[in-house]
């Protein structure tokens, strides 16, 4: 069977350094960080008290305030993100066949601030007088519903959860749907809004997140020897996915094709990594296999890269198992020292990051870094504190999950 050539025609963002497509690229490669105090709650009793929160953003500049109600945040944002790939795309006013057009849309927790909300009114009350709209707010499949919904997509519909690797999940399954022919395109992505008292108080528990408190600006720093934990973040982005000849025919611009995606488990802890990258080297040559790729033929990793002690060093052992001396010759650098860890929706935010970097000829820095880390070796090219220019011919992105769900997606420039 012949597979199909699958594109990607159209981007959307809503993430803490940016509302939009061009103001997260801005940011990206300015080297902004998103991370500030935490506005959305007292924290006076938690260990950490700063966040990677989305600012300026209303939802009643996208809902009416009796939309907005029966919404929880992570589903606004995923809705706001997926109408900007749409738009992007120029999907929803083509001449397409919608039953062929499906949604994807991940997240890692989904509706936790619905839920607290909830259970606390509960608690209070003892009475069980729950909204109707507890459990349409609280699902994670909600967000993909909401979207088919707003755009009247009648294909394929569905969430993938696999903790922060849930939209790169995603991401494959979409585009596998259409290489077989399933589908003619799908609106794929991640949302997620857990910065609130669960959210914090649940990975503080953990002792998953930084407790820079005096310096939340500089917290999230990956492969930095000072790194101490991640910075919990939020927001929403979207991919439109399409099959190469629907794209052509309609005339639509794309950015990049997609050519690969790999999965693996670690099968070694529920939140720690293999400390020698095993599960990690295997997603990217995975990724590679399909791709039918060389690991010569990568230019750029956009890495998982989240700032804590363990996680940064298996990757980089990872890295170098599976590139040999090409290490060397890559760009390799984590954005979520800008973004802070997005949980779910951090694939997506890293891929839509990643197709931006080629398309624009220019990686974004891995910021934040002060002290070089001697696990690590110093001759490899982790683009700190600065963008740099290079043609990305490919790029492969990075994105695991806590119960050591791998998975990897690889981008090359379109060739014809």
């Amino acid at each position: 069977m012949q597979l199909k050539r699958v594109v990607i025609t159209g981007l959307g963002a809503l993430t803490p350094i940016g509302n939009t497509i061009t103001a997260y690229w801005e940011s990206l490669q300015n080297g902004v960080s998103g991370a500030a105090n935490i506005t959305k709650f007292d924290t006076t009793h938690f260990k950490t008290k700063f966040a990677c929160e989305v600012k300026k953003f209303d939802p009643l500049d996208f809902f009416d305030r009796k939309q907005a109600r029966k919404i929880d945040p992570f589903t606004q944002y995923a809705i706001v993100a997926a109408d900007e790939a749409i738009t992007d795309a120029n999907l929803s006013d083509a001449n397409i066949n919608k039953h062929r057009v499906g949604v994807i849309f991940s997240s890692g927790i989904g509706g936790i601030l619905t839920f607290q909300q909830e259970a606390l009114s509960f608690l209070k009350t003892g009475k069980p007088r729950f909204s109707p709209f507890f459990i349409p707010k609280m699902i994670l499949d909600i967000a993909s519903g909401h979207i088919s919904i707003r755009h009247g997509f009648k294909g394929l519909n569905y969430s993938v959860v696999s903790a922060c690797a849930s939209s790169t999940h995603a991401l494959i399954d979409a585009f596998n749907y259409i290489r077989l022919g399933k589908a003619d395109a799908v609106v794929v992505g991640g949302a997620e809004a857990a910065v609130n008292e669960c959210g914090v108080g649940g990975f503080n528990a953990m002792r998953a997140l930084s407790t820079r408190n005096d310096a939340p600006t500089t917290a999230s720093r990956p492969f930095d020897l000072d790194r101490d934990g991640f910075v919990l973040a939020e927001g929403g982005a979207a991919l439109i996915l399409e099959e190469y000849e629907h794209a052509k025919q309609r005339g639509a611009k794309i950015y990049v094709e997609m050519v690969g995606g790999g999965m693996s488990a670690d099968a070694h802890h529920i939140t720690a990594p293999d400390p020698e990258g095993a599960g990690a080297q295997a997603v990217m040559e995975d990724a590679l296999h399909d791709a039918q790729l060389s690991p010569q033929d990568i230019d750029y990793i956009n890495v998982h890269g989240t700032s804590t002690p363990l996680g940064d060093i298996s990757e980089v052992k990872a890295i170098q198992k599976v590139f040999g001396e090409h290490a060397y010759q890559l760009n390799i650098s984590s954005t979520k020292s800008m973004t802070g860890h997005m949980l779910g929706a951090t694939g997506a935010a890293e891929a839509v990051a990643t197709i931006l970097a080629m398309h624009h000829s220019l990686v974004p820095p891995t910021i934040n870094h002060f002290t070089d880390d001697p696990a690590l070796d110093a001759a490899l090219n982790f683009t700190f504190n600065q963008a740099q220019s290079r043609n990305i011919r490919a790029a492969l992105s990075n994105t695991f999950g806590f119960g050591g769900h791998n998975a990897s997606v690889i981008f090359r420039q379109l060739s014809t």
